[in-house]
């Protein structure tokens, strides 16, 4: 398997991660009946995949983590049907991919993810042809694969990949497949500008949605202890500012409420806006781990 070269210091110059530290959340919001967003969190390896919980730590040494976000669109509730396929097809597909690629039978990381989305992109399209109820649903997906050095990743549509170095900052790293996305990309537009933008929830490529192609951003970042990541639907951003989910992100929470930073976020950006389904898995590296107790694991998927 070859890694991309998507980091900014030489792989040499880096020591592996040991541990992974998660939390995630959804919630329907304020104003939606239903909740069509989905969010994943797995860890497997060349023999079995099982799920995570909401929160955990866990070592990174002898399995892979996979965590991932989809928001889905269309009526009645096909929408939430939708994020639900590609949620369920991420867990039948990629643990297939994995134990090819140990073989040698597939070029790579990127050629994995791209087929994935593929996958799934052709089982909406086909749902949407043979069933009315399911005529142009779609979703959106940003998914992360976290290995000892690396998170490799694969988006398309608004929800959001985060990269929040140990040194400070906060990037976006997948790209909103939309107008307002690429004005902003060219520096047309500012990020007050794009919220505000009437646009804004116009996807020009999405997984499904009567889409006859489709070509997902993937790519990979290496990363160090210190490091965390952010996946989230557009409801989050819907709420919050770049620099309030950094902020929400890195502080510690009091002693005496010790609130997930997924549930930090997500209850923000609800109060703040709520028009949206709300959802954020955040991932972290920790620094200092003290020790990487075994995940909390639900039934392995046969």
């Amino acid at each position: 398997m070859n890694p991309p070269p998507a980091s900014a210091a030489p792989p040499a110059a880096r020591s592996p991660s040991t541990a992974v530290r998660w939390s995630g959340l959804t919630h329907v919001g304020r104003v939606r009946k239903n909740n069509e967003d989905t969010f994943l969190a797995l860890t497997f390896d060349g023999h079995e995949v099982r799920y995570l919980g909401k929160t955990g730590q866990a070592s990174l040494a002898g399995s892979d983590f996979v965590f991932a976000v989809s928001d889905g669109m269309g009526g009645a509730k096909s929408g939430e049907f939708a994020s639900r396929i590609a949620i369920d097809r991420i867990t039948r597909l990629l643990p297939r991919g994995f134990r090819l690629s140990a073989t040698g039978l597939a070029s790579g990381f990127s050629d994995i993810l791209a087929e994935l989305f593929s996958a799934i992109h052709t089982d909406l399209i086909q749902l949407g042809r043979s069933y009315e109820e399911c005529a142009g649903m779609g979703a959106t997906l940003s998914l992360g694969w976290l290995t000892p050095e690396w998170l490799y990743f694969a988006h398309i549509g608004d929800s959001r990949l985060y990269y929040l170095p140990q040194e400070g900052g906060i990037r976006q790293i997948t790209q909103d497949h939309s107008y307002v996305g690429w004005l902003r990309r060219k520096g047309e537009l500012n990020e007050r500008q794009a919220r505000e933008h009437p646009g804004r929830n116009a996807l020009n490529q999405a997984l499904g949605a009567g889409n006859q192609f489709i070509d997902p951003h993937i790519g990979a970042i290496d990363h160090r202890p210190g490091d965390r990541f952010l996946i989230c639907s557009d409801g989050v951003i819907d709420g919050l500012w770049d620099r309030q989910i950094e902020d929400l992100v890195r502080t510690s929470p009091p002693a005496d409420s010790p609130t997930s930073p997924a549930q930090r976020l997500v209850d923000q950006a609800v109060q703040a806006s709520g028009r949206d389904n709300t959802t954020a898995v955040v991932i972290e590296i920790p620094a200092n781990p003290d020790s990487a107790p075994a995940p909390r694991l639900l039934p392995a998927i046969p």
